[in-house]
């Protein structure tokens, strides 16, 4: 993905207007399979000054495929009249200086318990895997340390430290264990309501927003695995390991203190 900044600079005569034009321009952004997201933002200190942030999926797409497209004349035509006021327009792309301030949430890493409380949620797990008819055949012939390597993964995934990534290969890694396994949807089922029970068991939090959040990880990261692992799949390898937050569920929000 990229960034793409425009810095407008619009005199007070025609500031009136701006943001309504960009209210229409914005739903052909929305219609647009290359755009990703977009903001735009007002400057406090001098209100003629607003900052459009738009991430597109990759330059190209953005020049070529989004100004080619069957949307770009609608979206030209609402924010014309605002074109001599840019200032700046330029593609930028992320660096790996990023992160949490302290104002941030916790992460789902950390509301959990850390690693500590997805080892125990993996150990549980595995063990209600053993005894279980559907899935025993899966595991017959599981790693010892498996449980503790699938624990380093969701400590990741949920916000903890990459160590799955820096230790084990990351996400190509982790597909590679699916390819040719031919899950069902019937295993996958079962899988997911064993991780509840596990969840369940150790005691990870049950208020609503973090089970949304695991729930929804789980659908998904079981569902990619079941289409990964039919015979004929051809998956996307090269792919960091996803990290999951709060998003899937309303906005956390920290408990009031009594």
């Amino acid at each position: 993905m990229v960034i793409e900044y425009i810095r407008y600079r619009v005199p007070p005569e025609r500031l009136e207007g701006f943001e309504a034009a960009y209210e229409r321009a914005a739903g052909e952004l929305r219609a647009a399979p290359e755009c990703v997201d977009y903001e735009l933002s007002r400057c406090l200190d001098d209100p003629a000054c607003h900052v459009l942030r738009i991430t597109w999926t990759s330059v190209d797409e953005h020049l070529n495929g989004f100004r080619g497209g069957p949307v770009f004349g609608r979206f030209f035509a609402a924010v014309k009249p605002y074109v001599e006021d840019i200032e700046e327009m330029r593609h930028y792309a992320r660096t790996s200086v990023a992160g949490p301030g302290g104002a941030a949430p916790p992460s789902l890493y950390e509301w959990a318990g850390g690693t500590d409380a997805f080892t125990k949620l993996c150990d549980a797990f595995y063990r209600l895997v053993r005894s279980d008819d559907l899935l025993a055949p899966m595991f017959a012939n599981m790693d010892p340390d498996h449980a503790r390597y699938v624990a380093v993964w969701l400590a990741e995934v949920f916000g903890g430290p990459a160590a799955y990534t820096g230790q084990r290969g990351g996400y190509r890694h982790m597909v590679g264990k699916h390819l040719g396994r031919a899950i069902s949807e019937a295993q996958r089922r079962r899988w997911v309501n064993l991780m509840t029970d596990a969840a369940d068991e150790v005691g990870l939090p049950d208020d609503p927003e973090f089970r949304a959040a695991f729930t929804s990880y789980l659908e998904w990261g079981t569902r990619l695995a079941v289409h990964n692992s039919q015979p004929a799949a051809d998956p996307v390898r090269q792919a960091p390991v996803p990290r999951w937050g709060w998003g899937v569920a309303p906005p956390y929000q920290a408990p009031q203190p009594s």
